[in-house]
Formats: C-alpha cells, structure tokens, sequence
C-alpha cells in the first residue's frame, strides 16, 4: 500500500509539472488533488496503529481543501483559511512528534541565532507586501505569523529527534515558507515568471518532506507495507 500512495503521489507530480506547461485543465483536476490524498495513504499505511497522529492527518486533509478551493481564484480566501488551520496544525503536530529531553536542543543566542532569519524573511514579506493588500492586510498578517511560528516549531525540534526527522520535517517547512512567499508576491505584488511551477513544485516537495520526516521520528515502528 505504501508503495502504491508513493507511486500515486509522484504520478500527480508529473501531472501538475505536465499542467503547468500545457494547461489542460482536466490534468489539474485529477491532480491535485491526489498530493495530499497520497501523501495520506503514505503515512497511514507507514506508520503503526499505536503511533498514527490524527492530529498530523487532520492538518493533512486541511492542507486537501486548500488544493481544493485554490484551484478556483474565486476561492482564495477559503483556500488561506484551510491552509491556516494546516499550519496551525502542522505546529501541534511537530510538538507530538518531539522528545521532551532537551539536553541536545537548541537554548538561548543559538535559538536567537537561528530562528532571526526565519524571523525576518516573514516579517519582512509582509512588510513588502503591506501597501498593496488592500482588505487582505489582516488575513495575510495572519497567516504570515502563522506559517513563520510554524517553521520555527520545526527548526526547534533540532536534538529532540532523529537526525533525519528534523532535517526532513524542517526542509520541508522552508519550502512551504517559500512556496507561500511566491504565491504571495505573485498574486499582490508581481507577476513572477513560471510562478505555477515555483509554488507547486516546492509545495509538494514541501508536503513530502514533512510527511517523510514525520514518519522518520524514533517513536515510529517503521511499519513497511
């Protein structure tokens, strides 16, 4: 089962990269949708029963009706609110998954250190962004915070994992900041060449890296399927 999702999931990827150069809608409509619904059945059928988050699917199948409602423009608002319920999610979820010994965690300046950049790319989207928002100042502010927190849940998570679990689930974070970040400056600043492909294709490599770095965090038995 669990080499059938991966085969689904990397299937809708050459589907949307095919979409994104030849514009047949019906191979957007078909694809899509089936990232998140095959990255769902990666991690169900890769995880044991004990250790299954529905927490970490529910934020899944949240990020599901974002794809959904964002493949219509007439829809962008309900779109943002599912990402933002994902995200806020994806913030427990990376709690979950974290030891509570801290003896190898990041502390003090090193936190300050690390997180100052994640920090700023935020703020400082959105105060490049701010003067065009109109009436989405609020929502976008918002949502910027949300997804920043998010990430630095995941950059903290450093020595309260397995190496690959924090390097897959924070690799993963980046990109989503980053495919945001060009949808963002795309849709309320400028137009970005090839914007489509930027977005999708860090967003799904972003969804993969943090359902594969879940799934890699010790309290998993490593069920294969």
């Amino acid at each position: 089962m669990k080499k059938i999702a991966l085969a689904v999931f990397i299937l809708s990827v050459v589907g949307i990269v095919v979409f994104e150069f030849t514009h047949i809608s019906v191979i957007h409509v078909i694809s899509k949708p089936l990232i998140v619904i095959s990255l769902l059945a990666y991690y169900y059928s890769g995880s044991a029963r004990e250790d299954r988050s529905p927490l970490f699917m529910l934020a899944l199948i949240a990020c599901l009706g974002g794809d959904i409602f964002l493949m219509n423009p007439e829809y962008f608002v309900p779109g943002l609110v599912c990402f933002l319920i994902g995200h806020i999610l994806y913030i427990f979820a990376y709690r979950q998954h974290q030891n509570d010994e801290e003896a190898d965690s990041l502390r003090g300046l090193q936190r300050v250190r690390l997180a100052f950049p994640i920090i700023l790319a935020g703020t400082g989207l959105v105060v490049i962004l701010y003067p065009v928002l109109g009436d989405m100042q609020i929502p976008v502010i918002i949502y910027a915070a949300v997804i920043t927190i998010m990430t630095l849940t995941a950059l903290f998570r450093y020595g309260r994992t397995s190496t690959d679990s924090f390097w897959l689930v924070f690799a993963g974070a980046v990109l989503f900041m980053i495919s945001d970040s060009v949808l963002a400056v795309n849709k309320f600043l400028d137009p970005i060449e090839n914007s489509g492909l930027i977005i999708m294709v860090t967003y799904m490599a972003a969804q993969f890296l943090i359902v594969q770095g879940i799934l890699k965090h010790p309290t998993y038995s490593g069920v294969k399927t």
